[in-house]
């Protein structure tokens, strides 16, 4: 009878470290770190990319938070079979 609480103790504990973790990943692929001429590139490559993956099916991207921008993007990359380097320019495209 002990265990039970035991075990939902450690299950919450783990689950708690598992969402703190995830955050701070989400929060690193939210905001890019790139110089003026980088970030310019990355947003031309940024923009190709979209228009690539995602103007088969989207019209032009409107602006929405850097977090929410990132949980589309995740999902969508599921769908749309984009790699990550597609989705981190695709992101810092929609996000500037």
């Amino acid at each position: 009878m002990r265990r039970v609480p035991v075990l939902l103790l450690a299950l919450v504990l783990a689950l708690t470290a598992f969402a703190e973790s995830s955050n701070k990943k989400e929060a690193a692929a939210v905001t890019p770190v790139a110089h003026s001429s980088d970030a310019n590139s990355m947003r031309a490559e940024g923009e190709q990319r979209f228009r690539a993956n995602c103007g088969r099916c989207h019209a032009a991207p409107q602006k929405f938070p850097p977090r929410a921008m990132a949980t589309v993007l995740r999902h969508m990359r599921v769908r749309a079979t984009i790699t990550d380097e597609d989705m981190r320019l695709v992101l810092f495209y929609m996000t500037q």
